[in-house]
């Protein structure tokens, strides 16, 4: 692991100290949480990977013959009426 040395103010210390024994913490596992989250893998990529997942287990599939409709064949169907 790396050291950081950063540069806070007093005050903001105090409270972050404070705060972080109310929580059963500190304030370095704080920032090293922060810093962590900050750099890994933004929200979309984690989503993105997530939907991956989970269509890598699924067992659809479009049956023993493939796909047996056209793009063309969804307009020759009957409309239906609106509902008025």
């Amino acid at each position: 692991m790396a050291n950081l040395t950063v540069t806070v103010d007093e005050q903001v210390l105090r409270r972050a100290r404070i705060r972080a024994l109310e929580n059963g913490t500190s304030v370095n596992a704080v920032v090293s949480d922060y810093l962590q989250r900050y750099a890994g893998p933004s929200q979309t990529q984690s989503a993105l990977a997530g939907f991956v997942e989970l269509a890598s287990k699924s067992t659809a599939s479009s049956g023993p013959e493939g796909r047996t409709w056209r793009r063309e064949d969804l307009y020759d169907r009957p409309r239906y009426l609106r509902a008025k």
